[in-house]
This record gives structure tokens, C-alpha cells and sequence, in this order.
């Protein structure tokens, strides 16, 4: 089934192809150094981006590493919004918002946002689901066991893939519900998971497909790939590359990463076998 989608700016997102999206954290302690992106610096970030493929930038002002605490709202709009409204000025690419605060959400989508990126699946504000609703946007509901500040405090599943399966499931059910028809399901590695849980989402991503819907997938340099590999985050790039190889064969629509030209030559390339036909 082909997805077609319609953002509050009257955007198409056709999922046809995977898209790149590209992360832009605007914040202090993200836990890739490298995706903190300097206000006098973020315009040109994101036009490098955009020149090399990224089709979607996800914007995000808190932190959501293992062991993070939240900050304020106020400090989180003070952050978020004016580089949504400067990356909105200059460019017309797809902008995501990556929060799970309603108030972000609704002042990031008067501006311009496109899509909300939201790590609770809607859960942690019960007013988001109002808001997605009120704008009509693509919403992206991820899997996460626990909060950001304890997720990683002995997670355990007797069988992860159905168990993130019936997480989902039953959020886009609860979306649908409310009148939301513009979903996009996240297993969320990394989020309260082992390496081996990691492992299982990669391998079987298709499953994911059979909620009925897009599905993102999240693993750019993230701690997986530093226990496979035994590296630092500053060399996970080819761990990286592995992942959104492995993704896009088993069936990603869209590819969240920090390094945006190597991973859409991958996904260039991956897309070109699989729709290799005898001629």
C-alpha cells in the first residue's frame, strides 16, 4: 500500500521512495556532539543537509539520552523556535519537531513544522493528541519502555518484537480513534532496550509493516553499534550504515540520522537493487 500524506503547509509526502532525515538538535547535551548545532551555524547545517538528500529535518531542544532529565518548556520553545522559524525562512524542506510537549508541538506548527515527532507516542501529554488532531499532521508514535531518565535501568522483554508490535499497535489504535489517520510507527532503538532487543527490531523491521503503516527507524551512532564494534560515538559511522542498509531491505520508509550524505548514497543504493528488474 502506498502512503500518501498531507501536511498542514499542504506538503505531499509520498512514501515511495525511503526518506533521509536529517537531525538537528539545538541543544547543549545531545549525546552525539556532532548533531548540536550552534545558532550562528544552523542555517548552513542544514543547507549542507539538504544538498546531500535529506528530503526531512527533525528539529529537536531536549535531550532524550539514557539518564537525561527534561528541561522547562519555556527553555525548550526558547530553543526550538527560532530555528524552526529561520530553517522555515530559508527553506522548504519538511521540518519535524521532535517533542512530546503539546505546547512545543502547537507553537512549532504554527510556524511551519510539518510533522511531530513524538517519543511517547502520545502518551506523556494528553494533549497532544488534540493538537495533532486540530493541525491534521503526520505524527511519528515511537516505542519507548520507561522515560529517557530511566529507560536503560534493566529493560527486559520475553518477546520484543510482538511486545513493541502490540505497543504500537495499540497507539495507533488510540490515534485513529481520536480521528488521527496520518501515522508513522518507531520501534525506537535504543529506548529502553538491550542490544539483543536492538538486534531483533533491525532484523525484523517488517514486522513493524504489518501495524499498517510507515515506518521510521532511529539508530544513527546510538550505544548499539559502540557495544557491536566496541568504538566511540565519534566512529559509529560504518555501524551506522550497516543499520539503515539492513533497514531499507527490510522495509524503512524513512532513515533518522546525523550524517546525511553517507546515508543517502546507502540508501541510493540499496533502493537501486531492490527495484532491479530483468529488462
Amino acid at each position: 500500500m502506498l502512503f500518501e500524506y498531507t501536511t498542514p503547509r499542504n506538503k505531499v509526502i509520498k512514501f515511495d521512495h525511503t526518506y533521509v532525515m536529517g537531525i538537528v538538535n539545538v541543544t547543549p547535551d545531545s549525546f552525539y556532539p556532532g548533531s548540536r548545532v550552534d545558532k550562528d551555524k544552523l542555517l548552513s547545517t542544514v543547507k549542507e543537509m539538504i544538498n546531500n538528500g535529506a528530503e526531512i529535518i527533525d528539529v529537536g531542544g531536549e535531550s532524550t539520552r539514557p539518564g537525561s532529565e527534561r528541561v522547562s518548556l519555556d527553555e525548550e520553545l526558547n530553543r526550538v523556535l527560532p530555528a524552526i522559524e529561520a530553517i522555515r525562512e530559508n527553506f522548504d524542506v519538511l521540518i519535524s519537531i521532535d517533542t512530546y510537549k503539546s505546547v512545543v508541538a502547537e507553537e512549532s506548527l504554527k510556524i511551519g513544522v510539518d510533522i511531530v515527532n513524538d517519543i511517547s507516542a502520545m502518551k506523556f501529554d494528553e494533549n497532544m493528541v488534540n493538537v495533532v488532531k486540530k493541525y491534521n499532521c503526520p505524527v511519528i508514535l515511537m516505542h519507548m519502555k520507561g522515560t529517557p531518565r530511566n529507560m536503560q535501568e534493566n529493560p527486559y522483554y520475553h518477546d520484543t518484537v510482538q511486545e513493541i508490535y502490540d505497543y504500537l499497535k495499540e497507539r495507533v489504535e488510540f490515534a485513529k480513534s481520536n480521528g488521527i489517520s496520518q501515522i508513522i510507527v518507531d520501534p525506537g532503538i535504543g529506548f529502553g532496550k538491550r542490544l539483543i532487543d536492538n538486534l531483533l527490531i533491525i532484523k525484523h523491521l517488517s514486522k513493524f509493516k504489518e501495524i499498517g503503516y510507515p515506518v521510521l527507524l532511529g539508530a544513527s551512532r546510538k550505544s548499539m553499534i559502540g557495544m557491536i564494534l566496541d568504538l566511540p560515538v565519534e566512529e559509529r559511522l560504518e555501524g551506522t550504515l550497516a543499520i539503515t542498509a539492513a533497514g531499507v531491505i527490510n522495509g524503512a520508509d524513512i532513515i533518522r540520522v546525523h550524517d546525511v550524505k553517507e546515508n543517502v548514497r546507502v540508501v541510493k543504493v540499496i533502493e537501486a537493487i531492490i527495484n532491479a528488474t530483468q529488462g
